[in-house]
């Protein structure tokens, strides 16, 4: 009798591959040893992202744009693989298998960079001091390619691990209930906060060490930490609830556009034909008319989802195809509709992860010709990020408990605040930020030129918290728009493709970098072509235009901006139609 009572998780199974149980399968425990992991991981990854820019300029002796390209790209290279993570977690594995799978990958890859930093023949030789500047081998041959094979496999483990546990915790709530939405908003909240706790570790801690003990420590903690969570991980295996893969999301994708293009070519050519008389409406069940295509009709009728309005080229899609093959059902249909739907959405975000960019490339080695010390105590360039972490730290929670509850009581929504208007505000907060950049950077250049510094190395005699305005405004950005950003693509997003799209916030992240490296080599490129000297370009970083290059992050900000309320004025949430941005 006891087991007859027991009720399972459709859809959802444990660590050992059995059908997850009701009251002992997910929840908020589930959820808390995803958090506590996320603290280790991000720990591992910004501890070494923060301050790799300096590493690979003052230790590898690339130039500081170089520096910044390569940061840049093994940023975002590490985010775009996300991608493959959430697709594998959604297809073949299970986010719980990923996240281990992950896990050891990032481990090995920092273990290969500590080995590195700590054997002074696999770094490449000392400089040697000239009599008016001192001359730097780059790091060449076998010595590069351990470097950026560490790198790479770092990456390649952190977007394992970034397309995995998030949906895994978002996956321990049920989302049937009220109680059970609620919950999972929090997590994302406690999520990002997660986030910041491994990043005040990072910034503080690790980078003090690396900065004063060697690189060699600080990767060393950094390896350690990836190695700790993996246990820590594992503690909550009784508890976790994994969906089950369905199968890869992408091929009914292309399966439906293709159909869609073919039955479109074909009632062009075939005005006669009965597809071209098909009614489309809200209520309309895939039906075929009579003639020829009845038998299949029955077939069709199964699925009883109502077709939409909207993008009624896809519609089409669900009568007789030309191949057998590309026969679609309207869920499909309408699940592809919800796809293309939310990626103006995910464009519109990537502006402003391209401004995220410069906190780790160009905000870093301003901060570094600055006065860095508080007090008695000097601060590494590379801990600059701890004004915006420590600012989600406190505003994270203050959402959660005092923002969120008071916006659910004017609005009278189960929301609050929709996930389109979070987004929003991290929008508006970036172009703020690049203005606050611009204006930093004109006054950083100004006490250069005043005191006669700007072809000297020695810090300036002004401090670097006016760079860590831009952090406020930007970690501020951040905290909005990736939490709102991951609940959104995840609520949204159809049931078998919930990893996939959740890892499009990681995505976002991953093509602004990308965008940072090809703005600064078209602006070198078109600034250089009028015969003056490249707004970016050369070893002094006194001798950039670095303000201009903010001033025009801080348009194209704007222009992306309005971009996203057209979008986000016009979209439909899933759950509910008649509710927008």
């Amino acid at each position: 009798m006891e087991e007859a009572q027991v009720q399972v998780w459709e859809g959802y199974v444990d660590w050992r591959n059995k059908p997850a149980i009701k009251g002992h399968h997910g929840g908020m425990l589930a959820a808390s040893f995803v958090l506590a992991v996320e603290v280790l991981e991000n720990l591992a990854y910004i501890a070494n992202a923060s301050n790799l820019v300096l590493y690979l300029s003052k230790f590898m002796h690339f130039s500081p744009s170089n520096s910044a390209n390569i940061v840049t790209n093994f940023m975002g290279t590490a985010f775009l693989l996300a991608i493959l993570g959430g697709f594998l977690a959604d297809a073949f594995f299970t986010t719980f298998s990923i996240y281990l799978i992950s896990a050891a990958i990032e481990f090995m890859g920092l273990l290969m960079l500590t080995i590195q930093a700590h054997i002074p023949p696999l770094k490449p030789p000392k400089c040697v001091m000239g009599s008016t500047n001192s001359l730097c081998q780059t790091i060449q041959g076998g010595k590069e390619a351990m470097l950026f094979a560490g790198l790479y496999m770092v990456a390649l483990g952190v977007g394992g691990i970034k397309g995995s546990l998030p949906p895994h915790g978002a996956e321990q709530f049920d989302e049937t209930t009220t109680e059970g939405r609620k919950k999972r908003s929090e997590f994302f909240n406690y999520f990002v906060f997660s986030l910041s706790c491994g990043a005040l570790f990072a910034v503080t801690f690790v980078v003090w060490i690396e900065d004063n003990k060697g690189w060699q420590w600080g990767l060393g903690v950094s390896t350690a930490s990836i190695l700790l969570s993996i246990p820590v991980f594992l503690l909550g295996s009784h508890k976790y609830r994994t969906k089950v893969p369905a199968g890869s999301p992408i091929t009914p994708m292309f399966k439906v556009l293709v159909a869609a293009i073919c039955n479109n070519y074909k009632s062009k050519n075939s005005p006669t034909n009965a597809i071209t008389s098909m009614p489309i409406t809200p209520s309309y069940t895939a039906e075929i008319g009579d003639g020829e295509h009845t038998n299949t009709r029955k077939e069709i009728m199964i699925d009883q989802t109502p077709i939409s309005q909207s993008l009624k080229c896809l519609n089409k899609s669900v009568i007789e195809p030309v191949h057998s093959k590309l026969k679609c059902t309207v869920k499909e249909v309408e699940d592809v509709k919800i796809v293309l739907k939310i990626l103006p959405i995910f464009m519109s975000t990537i502006m402003l992860n391209c401004c995220l960019a410069q906190l780790s490339t160009f905000s870093v080695q301003q901060s570094s010709t600055m006065n860095t010390m508080l007090g008695s105590f000097k601060v590494p360039p590379a801990s600059l990020p701890v004004f915006p972490v420590l600012f989600i730290m406190i505003l994270a929670p203050l959402y959660n408990h005092v923002i969120v509850p008071f916006a659910r009581k004017i609005t009278k929504t189960e929301m609050g605040i929709t996930h389109l208007q979070r987004i929003g505000i991290g929008l508006f907060l970036s172009i703020v930020a690049m203005a606050v950049a611009a204006l930093v950077e004109t006054k950083r250049k100004k006490t250069a030129s005043k005191f006669g510094l700007l072809d000297s190395t020695k810090p300036l005699p002004i401090t670097f918290l006016w760079v860590a305005l831009q952090y406020m405004f930007l970690g501020s950005a951040d905290l909005f728009t990736l939490a709102g950003m991951m609940e959104f693509f995840f609520t949204e997003a159809p049931w078998s493709m919930r990893s996939l799209a959740t890892a499009l916030s990681w995505t976002s992240l991953a093509m602004g970098y990308f965008l940072s490296t090809v703005l600064v080599s078209v602006i070198n490129k078109v600034t250089g072509a009028f015969g003056q000297t490249p707004w970016l370009l050369g070893e002094n970083l006194n001798h950039y235009h670095l303000e201009r290059f903010y001033w025009l992050m801080c348009v194209l900000s704007g222009l992306n901006f309005a971009h996203y309320i057209f979008w986000a004025n016009s979209y439909k949430y899933k759950s509910s139609p008649n509710h927008g941005y």
